[in-house]
């Protein structure tokens, strides 16, 4: 137990430094990220554009109201937001916008699952008009399914960094209702996003296997012609985006999965309690998804990395112009 607080304290003394890095960095990259892709000249499709687009967005969100109006106060003990009564509408948006970025995200993996897997879907579903419809349903779904923080909640800040960030309703600490209401928000994020996220990418390897197998029965399989498949080259681009931001995602809350999936197993009166420092990491990486996934769009995409450059270069280039002139 000693050594689990030292770990603690240790990881508060980084997160002073850490959180406010993050915030530094996090707020401009998801907005170059949105005005990047907003122009659409990324060479990605108009549906796969809108679901990026979204999910930094989304991203941006958490980053202000989780990160900056949550840990950095919490870490650097601003006791003064103790006297902020607005706590309960604090925690609805927050949980709403972490909803919305976590469940864009499966969203996403399911529109490309679809685009590679299910071709007769893939004219429906996959379609600007659909993707607006999948975006708006699952930003009205999380709102209203985080209205119930609002009455768990009162008003105050308690300034503790734990999952119950704001003072309790005495009624709601008793209350066996509110714990199974609690414990399906966090089954439903991030629990079943994670068996969704796997489930989907191994149906979609499953079937890039199988499809790259018969497509070289039928091409006459040889070395010089298995590399230049013109159209698993146009869809490779595609797959390597969806399997690494659904891997950075499952990778970077998994620890908040462990810590949030042990900690309710104290409702079951079993005595087998999770160490502080876990909760700690587990907040630690999931506020830095909220910044990886432009990095990740670097890494694989070429142009957006072109675009990244250009938006980067053009204030020294109107400098440059106004001197000249």
């Amino acid at each position: 137990m000693f050594l689990d607080f030292q770990i603690q304290a240790v990881l508060f003394d980084i997160e002073k430094i850490y959180y406010p890095i993050l915030a530094a960095v996090g707020i401009p990259v998801n907005l170059l990220t949105i005005v990047i892709l907003s122009r659409g000249n990324c060479g990605l499709s108009k549906c796969v554009t809108r679901y990026l687009v979204a999910m930094a967005a989304a991203d941006l969100l958490v980053i202000i109201l989780d990160l900056i109006l949550r840990h950095i106060p919490i870490v650097h003990h601003l006791k003064n937001v103790r006297l902020l009564f607005v706590c309960n509408i604090h925690a609805v948006l927050l949980h709403a916008a972490t909803d919305c970025s976590v469940w864009f995200t499966v969203s996403f993996t399911c529109d490309r699952f679809i685009a590679i897997c299910c071709q007769k879907l893939k004219i429906k579903y996959c379609t600007e008009k659909s993707t607006a419809v999948v975006l708006a349903t699952v930003t009205v779904l999380s709102c209203s399914k985080d209205i119930f923080w609002y009455f768990m909640y009162v008003q105050q800040y308690r300034l503790s960094n734990t999952p119950w960030f704001c003072y309790v309703n005495v009624r709601v600490k008793v209350s066996n209702f509110w714990t199974i209401i609690e414990s399906l928000h966090y089954i439903f994020t991030p629990f079943l996003p994670f068996v969704l996220i796997l489930l989907l990418n191994a149906l979609t390897v499953k079937h890039i296997l199988v499809n790259s197998r018969g497509r070289r029965r039928i091409r006459g399989h040889s070395s010089r012609e298995g590399s230049k498949d013109p159209e698993m080259k146009s869809r490779r681009k595609s797959i390597i985006l969806m399997f690494v931001i659904s891997f950075n995602f499952i990778f970077l809350w998994s620890v908040f999965l462990v810590y949030s999936v042990w900690n309710r197993i104290q409702y079951l009166r079993i005595s087998v309690f999770p160490p502080l420092f876990l909760q700690e990491i587990g907040f630690m990486l999931q506020q830095l998804s909220c910044c990886t996934n432009t990095g990740i769009y670097v890494v694989t995409q070429t142009k957006f990395r072109e675009q990244l450059k250009n938006v980067l270069k053009y204030p020294f280039t109107l400098i440059v112009k106004f001197i000249k002139s």
